[in-house]
């Protein structure tokens, strides 16, 4: 961003509390903050705005004369995108970074739950029942001999000896990367952009070999954004090319991967299970069989949830705004026409 004479405006429509206002208003200085409670306000205020934060729409970027800047209040862009926006000379900001450590942890627990079998063993807690996964076979506890390998062992996965393969190598994707490495697992993935990753990945694999990771991996890991290339991703072709064992995590966007092919997956062995927190349908319909399927987790869309979330959204918003003012380059601009 250019140095600037002001007094210049930042729009904000819907309008936030006054303690983010406050708080917006001591890092802004001389930068004029609109604060719009009516669409009325916002669509006269952004006729002279620089900057603009909240739910832009196409009537209110029909009036801007001076938009230099938007922020999204999101990291996922294909709700808020559309195409007069694509193509304006502004720089788009989103949101993008903040729930990367809280989904990766959402999903090792998912990945946990799969090689130790929790969710079986809590079902089963809930009826007082001493089962374990595997046979009956050796409830006292003592091991057995050195050349004996019980089905109870091998239905418990040792995570070291597993592949995790991660579907976009952004924020949330290395993150993941990064667990996997401190479980000692191998890893793999791809990304259109990114080819490494310091001290955990030194070959990430360009999107062209996404059937050789599905090939090769006992955990996918869906984390990329839904854009234009991802959307349907995920067809009945992917599940034929992923291992029969393997297990398929999105935490990514619903739209990646189609929710009647996966369920035909599941159904027809194609693969082992589904740990799923985003859905091509949401909320997923009361009677859809993925809920009945005992290979299966489903989360509702919970995976950045987290205390620290609102914290790091303010931060981000305060952090940009100081940098407008300074003519500094932003954080986390966008390519509007990736999606991300």
């Amino acid at each position: 961003m250019n140095s600037r004479t002001f007094p210049f405006q930042l729009l904000i429509s819907p309008a936030i509390d006054d303690d983010r206002l406050q708080r917006l208003r001591e890092v802004a200085g001389p930068l004029e903050i609109m604060n719009c409670h009516t669409t009325a306000d916002a669509a006269e205020g952004i006729r002279d705005t620089e900057g603009f934060f909240g739910k832009l729409t196409p009537e209110l970027l029909s009036n801007a004369r001076r938009l230099r800047w938007v922020q999204s209040p999101t990291a996922s862009l294909e709700h808020y995108l559309f195409p007069e926006l694509i193509e304006h000379p502004c720089v788009l900001t989103n949101m993008r970074g903040l729930f990367s450590d809280v989904i990766a942890d959402h999903v090792f627990g998912l990945v946990l739950c799969f090689a130790r079998h929790l969710h079986t063993y809590i079902q089963r807690q809930l009826r007082a029942e001493w089962a374990p996964v595997g046979g009956e076979s050796e409830r006292s506890g003592f091991s057995h001999g050195p050349a004996e390998v019980s089905e109870i062992d091998r239905r418990h996965q040792h995570l070291a000896d597993c592949t995790l393969g991660v579907i976009g190598a952004g924020e949330i994707g290395r993150e993941v990367l990064r667990r996997a490495a401190a479980f000692g697992m191998r890893r793999l993935a791809v990304d259109p952009l990114c080819r490494s990753v310091p001290a955990v990945l030194d070959d990430v694999w360009p999107t062209a070999r996404l059937n050789d990771l599905l090939a090769e991996s006992d955990y996918v890991v869906i984390a990329a954004p839904h854009t234009p290339e991802t959307e349907k991703l995920f067809r009945i072709h992917r599940f034929e090319a992923m291992k029969r064992s393997a297990v398929l995590i999105n935490i990514g966007r619903g739209a990646i991967v189609d929710l009647d092919d996966l369920t035909a997956a599941l159904q027809n062995g194609l693969i082992a299970g589904a740990g799923l927190d985003v859905f091509e349908t949401e909320p997923l319909p009361s009677g859809h069989p993925l809920w009945q399927m005992d290979n299966v987790i489903i989360t509702p869309h919970v995976a950045g949830a987290s205390p620290r979330i609102a914290e790091r959204h303010l931060a981000t918003l305060l952090e940009n705004v100081r940098r407008f003012v300074a003519g500094d380059s932003l954080l986390n601009v966008v390519d509007k026409h990736k999606w991300f």
